[in-house]
């Protein structure tokens, strides 16, 4: 594990970030050559990576081998399937496959030692939102942590780039009616910047309850896939405050690769390092 990222702390990447056409060896491979110390795994809503929630113990086995082989881990999953399929929806069928999706991600997060599972906080997306679905996003939420309980696993939210849950403050709020010791935050510096103006207050009043953070650019208008400064995040502003509430966990660089069929695995490095070298300017910044 890489001990010389800034300020001492646990760097991650976002396995999106890393070509599809990669092995996983080679994915933890490129993570490792690029100066990362962990990969955050994805699950979402495409059919590829839900497809991982049914894997064998065989095939959980072979990739923990891996893991063990390279002396390297998965600190955190990113669980965004629950835009598919959420729990504020008015479907009892898909709110029923919602806590099936949870408790799937459980039981592979425990067998792959993960120890913290990022939530999406979303009501509904596809759907229209309302009190109802709010409602009922909240009893889920109830259910989840629950879950997560028996499995020795961590709930957070990430504060997302939809007002619902946009700030820490949302996100607090929600974890007040949960009510569970088990569920914390983990800001978006990219989506947090987008809605409020105030991001140091937002991060002291979550001091108590951040768990990681992801950081990546954004605008107003775009989420994701924002050319590294081109966008309108106040990245010294955001990591000072960081450092000021005396934050060690783990930061996650969160970005997409094009998954050119073309791409070496060298190319992909490269685009890592760049990742983290903009990221290491930006603390350099930090007055």
């Amino acid at each position: 594990m890489n001990l010389k990222n800034t300020e001492n702390r646990f760097l991650g990447i976002y396995e999106k970030a890393i070509n599809n056409k990669f092995s996983w060896a080679e994915k933890i491979d490129i993570a490792k050559e690029a100066g990362f110390d962990f990969i955050e795994f994805s699950v979402d809503e495409s059919d590829f990576r839900l497809e991982r929630l049914d894997w064998t113990d065989q095939q959980i086995n072979e990739l923990r081998k891996i893991l063990i082989e390279k002396n390297f881990y998965f600190n955190s999953m990113c669980l965004s399937a629950h835009r598919k399929f959420p729990f504020g929806s008015k479907d009892p069928i898909i709110r029923k496959k919602a806590l099936e999706i949870m408790e799937k991600a459980l039981i592979l997060a425990k067998k792959l030692g993960i120890r913290i599972i990022q939530m999406a906080a979303y009501d509904v997306y596809y759907e229209k939102a309302n009190e109802t679905t709010r409602k009922r996003f909240i009893e889920g939420m109830k259910k989840c942590a629950l879950l997560a309980q028996k499995y020795s696993v961590d709930l957070a939210f990430e504060t997302m780039d939809t007002p619902f849950a946009g700030t820490i403050s949302k996100c607090l709020t929600f974890l007040k009616e949960i009510n569970m010791p088990n569920f914390f935050v983990y800001p978006d510096l990219g989506n947090l910047n987008q809605f409020t103006n105030d991001v140091e207050n937002e991060i002291m009043l979550g001091k108590d309850k951040i768990i990681a953070f992801h950081f990546k650019d954004t605008t107003s208008s775009k989420f994701k896939e924002v050319e590294w400064g081109k966008g309108t995040v106040k990245f010294p502003k955001s990591l000072k405050a960081i450092k000021k509430i005396n934050f060690k966990g783990p930061i996650l660089i969160e970005m997409w690769s094009k998954n050119n069929k073309d791409e070496t695995l060298k190319e992909n490095v490269e685009l890592l390092k760049k990742a983290k070298e903009f990221y290491h300017l930006q603390w350099k910044k930090v007055r």
